[in-house]
Order: structure tokens, then C-alpha cells, then sequence
């Protein structure tokens, strides 16, 4: 399997050409519960996605790409770049496995670069401005719930995104589908 880096490089002309991928950790009084998102480039929508327990990659980065390739299949040998930071759940050998067997190429990040994951970093930022920062979740269940909602019922259906000239995924993607 190859490698390439995007580095900053954060534009698709397509859907299914580059997705990036990143995790993060959410508190609750429960303890943290870990958040990993798969984000398709082109129009900045979460198409994959996991909250787990633990940082296996089993958990983690293998559950949500894999659920990216159930929502957005790819087709006729579309070439896809995956990109994430170097963390052990995308450097492991399961998950190399998963991305060789799709004929996915890897790109990852610089060590230490966290402007190479912009992308995936800015809808964390997103996230817990907008949810985490103004909720206290008593448990694991709620958090889940609610984290959820915000991605399926808002994110990707109703916010407008800087990075689609202020249009909704959808009215992005109606605007893709009249071109």
C-alpha cells in the first residue's frame, strides 16, 4: 500500500477522494468516552463515525471507517486518499489491513503538525463549542446520544459551512448534482 501526504492541501474536486479522520476525547461523569470522525473532503461531511470506551483501533478508527464505506461506498475503483495524524490506531496493522484491502492510500501527517489535520481538528473545535462546552453530561449513554443528534440532525443537514461558500451539505450537494 502507498503513502501520501496532503499536508494542507484541503480541497476535492469529488466525493470519495480524500477523507480524514481524527479522534477525540469527551468528558463525562462517568468518564471519557472517545470520539472518532471519517470526513469526506469535498463536502465536509461526516460520513463515518464512533464513540468508544477504550482508544483500541478496533474501537476507534477501524468502526469508523468502516461505517464511512457503508455510507458512502466506493465505485468503479475510485481512488481515495485517508488521512489522519500518526496515532497508533491508524499506524496499526489491522488498520493498514482495512485501507489495503479497500485499495485506500494512506496519507498521514507530519509528526508533530497538527495544521496537516486542519480539517478534522476545526469540526472538533466545532463540536465542543457548539455541544460539548454547553452541555455536563451525567453519562456515557447521554453523551453518545447527544453527540449523535448534533452530527446527523444539525452538522450535517442544517449548518451552513464556510468551506461551502455558507451553504448546508445538502444545498452544496444540489448545487453539485445541477453542475
Amino acid at each position: 500500500m502507498s503513502r501520501k501526504q496532503i499536508r494542507t492541501d484541503f480541497k476535492a474536486g469529488r466525493r470519495n477522494e480524500i477523507w480524514v479522520s481524527d479522534i477525540t476525547y469527551i468528558e463525562t461523569d462517568e468518564g471519557w468516552i472517545y470520539l472518532t470522525v471519517v470526513i469526506d473532503l469535498f463536502d465536509r461531511k461526516v460520513i463515518g463515525w464512533s464513540i468508544s470506551e477504550t482508544m483500541r483501533a478496533k474501537d476507534t478508527s477501524i468502526t469508523s471507517l468502516t461505517k464511512a464505506l457503508l455510507n458512502r461506498p466506493l465505485q468503479n475503483n475510485q481512488e481515495l486518499l485517508f488521512h489522519s495524524d500518526q496515532g497508533k490506531q491508524y499506524a496499526c496493522c489491522e488498520f493498514i489491513a482495512l485501507l489495503a484491502t479497500n485499495k485506500i492510500t494512506q496519507s498521514m501527517s507530519r509528526k508533530g503538525n497538527c495544521y496537516d489535520n486542519a480539517v478534522a481538528e476545526s469540526f472538533f473545535n466545532t463540536l465542543k463549542v457548539e455541544l460539548v462546552y454547553q452541555n455536563k453530561y451525567k453519562t456515557k449513554e447521554k453523551a453518545e446520544k447527544s453527540i449523535t443528534d448534533y452530527i446527523e440532525n444539525f452538522y450535517n443537514t442544517c449548518r451552513r459551512h464556510s468551506a461551502l461558500g455558507n451553504l448546508t451539505i445538502e444545498e452544496f450537494q444540489n448545487q453539485q448534482a445541477i453542475k
